[in-house]
């Protein structure tokens, strides 16, 4: 039992962990705003360049993806290898635990994200006189 709830735990860390990475394009912005490190007006010029790659920042947003991607990656693989998957033959013996725990991990962690980015950030940053009210409005699809 204990060792099914640590293997609960890792994945949790790697989920949250992915999400984070994903979200470091509005994470700095919240924080600085948060501990009074920045103004909002400062905050909010950083969030707008890495976001949408504004003064040759394009790169930064696309390699937070791919590193969150790639970070899930190698996280599933320690998991397994954890596990006692080592081999290709133990691989495919193990193949559907293999492919459903890999599809949920990568479900959540993209859910996680947009929870992140897309809900929580942005309440916050609203709520800490950020200017993402009308990206709040803009990309409501529950209204």
């Amino acid at each position: 039992m204990t060792e099914e709830v640590s293997q609960r735990k890792s994945l949790i860390k790697l989920i949250s962990g992915s999400a984070l990475i994903a979200s470091m394009c509005c994470l700095p912005s919240v924080v600085l705003v948060l501990f009074g490190l920045a103004s909002v007006s400062s905050a909010a010029a950083l969030s707008d360049t890495l976001y949408w790659g504004g003064d040759g920042y394009g790169w930064f947003r696309p390699l937070m993806l791919l590193s969150a991607l790639a970070f899930v990656v190698i996280g599933l693989i320690i998991h397994f290898r954890n596990k006692g998957i080592c081999t290709i033959d133990q691989a495919k013996r193990e193949r559907r635990k293999i492919i459903n725990t890999s599809l949920l991990v990568l479900i959540i962690s993209y859910i996680s994200y947009l929870l992140l980015n897309y809900v929580i950030l942005t309440e916050i940053g609203i709520l800490l006189d950020l200017p993402w009210e009308e990206s709040r409005e803009k990309y409501m699809f529950w209204k």
